[in-house]
């Protein structure tokens, strides 16, 4: 009887250590898969875990031994409380992070309008029609959608096509086609021609395609530097960028200017690239303002708008960009305005420091101090899309888009952001969108814990001269920036400067 007695007496310490076992192997099961924590740190921990259990096991072994038996059930319950919170960070960290790396396809939304007087009311109602179309303008999207468009009407589509947005808008208006096939980012560039304002107002979608575009970029590994840039930046011409390797990224940062879906093609408003030296802890921001009048990757040679290029896809805006300033740009990170509200708010604001004690232009008129200010998401909003209180423009406004993206950098690196982490983390969700793989974020989330140290944040903007010039996606003129090339070419030696690892000073990105 003794010995059973003992046997039961070990029972419950037996089952609740075997209990807390699994949920520790499930546990560091689940470190493993998400690779964001080293074998080194993961090796920490298990042995942390193990001697808890061994604690908890020494303490429930019997269960006659009432104090030691209830210290050792509390202690498992805090263990198990502690994992399952630990769990559900982990865990909404890795959904997050998969819902928004290595998103590799982008969508072109190509409508069919008619006027909005017209009867038709959906695509079959304009069988018959004749649809008018660009030319040359964006023809890969368009073809692709009249492809949709003669699969749903089961007929031949008669097209007739036109040299530029203002004529296929007389068209329509003067009844030369009854509707029009047109890339829906073109409607904001159609209102910014003059005679052209009200258009948009004017015409009414009946039918909306959406076109794929698979997003191809090079690795890291296969970055090089072109030998222009080479001979700007090192006495021997024939040198080899031997210090660009995979924990130096050259990143595009897109702010789109819509309100609607993160994959659909859409102006770029803003257009920052990140070299980011994971090696030194070192980040430069170079800001190209969206008026810029630079040839685009599909225009041969034609000059354009920078904002334009993403109208063709964030594929044009990266080769665009690569153009520019002889750069293989590895990945992209694209944030619409909405999220971008969103974002500031799950944070808490941020501090943002402004070049500037100015008045918005919004309907809101919020002021902002020279100096730091604290905003929320709508003010940030505000802040980083002024540009008409400066007399620099443009130029400031990127300025001040790098300043809320820095202050994003101070707030999330600081403590206390944990209270706010899984906030931040829902706010991202259909908000922010980035084709750099799973694997490479969680490389650099592992180096950061492995070796610890601040990030400098360094930011640097091109300049140029306005002018009005025709750019190629529009059929009249309007304002462009004509670049200062000295200003490119200097941001081309400190983006270059940061790959081989060099550490920038404030002095050496000053204006």
């Amino acid at each position: 009887m003794k010995v059973k007695s003992k046997k039961q007496d070990r029972i419950p310490g037996i089952v609740i250590s075997l209990i807390l076992f699994v949920i520790e192997c499930a546990f560091l099961v689940l470190l493993l898969y998400t690779k964001l924590i080293s074998m080194k740190y993961i090796g920490i921990i298990a042995a942390g875990l193990l001697l808890l259990l061994v604690i908890v096991y020494f303490l429930v072994r019997k269960i006659r031994k009432t104090v030691p038996f209830c210290i050792g059930v509390v202690l498992a319950l805090l263990i198990t409380v502690v994992l399952g919170l630990a769990s559900l960070y982990i865990y909404k960290t890795v959904s997050t992070l998969d819902s928004i790396t290595g998103v590799n396809q982008e969508y072109t939304e190509i409508n069919v309008y008619v006027k909005q007087d017209d009867k038709a009311q959906k695509l079959a109602d304009a069988s018959g029609y004749t649809f008018g179309v660009l030319g040359e303008l964006d023809r890969t999207n368009t073809d692709a959608a009249l492809k949709q468009v003669y699969n749903e009407l089961g007929t031949d589509v008669q097209t007739s096509e036109y040299a530029g947005l203002g004529e296929l808008a007389d068209a329509l208006n003067n009844g030369t086609c009854g509707a029009i096939l047109l890339n829906k980012a073109y409607l904001d560039v159609i209102a910014e021609m003059d005679q052209y304002g009200s258009f948009p107002s004017q015409i009414r979608e009946i039918a909306s395609l959406k076109v794929a575009t698979v997003v191809e970029r090079n690795t890291p590994a296969a970055q090089q530097t072109s030998s222009a840039d080479q001979e700007q930046t090192s006495s021997d011409t024939s040198a080899k960028d031997d210090a660009v390797t995979d924990e130096v990224y050259t990143i595009f940062v897109s702010g789109i200017d819509t309100r609607g879906g993160m994959t659909a093609s859409s102006r770029s408003d803003v257009n920052i690239i990140l070299t980011l030296n994971a090696t030194t802890k070192q980040i430069l921001m170079v800001s190209t303002p969206r008026d810029y009048f630079v040839p685009l990757s599909i225009s041969n040679g034609v000059p354009d708008k920078l904002t334009h290029a993403g109208i063709y896809g964030v594929n044009v805006c990266m080769d665009t960009l690569d153009m520019l300033y002889d750069i293989d740009i590895n990945y992209y990170f694209r944030l619409n305005f909405a999220g971008f509200e969103q974002i500031i708010d799950a944070l808490g604001g941020v501090n943002v420091n402004s070049d500037y004690d100015f008045d918005s232009g919004n309907t809101t008129g919020y002021h902002f101090n020279k100096g730091e200010n604290h905003l929320n998401g709508e003010q940030a909003l505000v802040f980083a899309r002024e540009r008409y209180a400066f007399k620099e423009g443009d130029r400031q406004r990127g300025r001040n888009q790098m300043a809320v993206i820095q202050g994003v950098v101070d707030k999330a690196t600081q403590p206390a952001f944990l209270k706010n982490y899984l906030s931040v983390l829902d706010s991202l969700d259909g908000a922010f969108e980035t084709n750099v793989p799973y694997d490479v974020m969680a490389s650099l989330v592992r180096k950061q814990l492995d070796e610890g140290g601040s990030w400098q944040v360094l930011s640097y903007s091109v300049d140029g001269t306005g002018d009005t010039q025709k750019p190629y996606s529009m059929s009249s003129k309007a304002y462009v920036m004509i670049p200062d090339q000295n200003t490119v070419d200097k941001a081309k030696v400190l983006m270059k400067k940061v790959r081989e690892g060099f550490r920038l000073s404030e002095a050496d990105v000053a204006r």
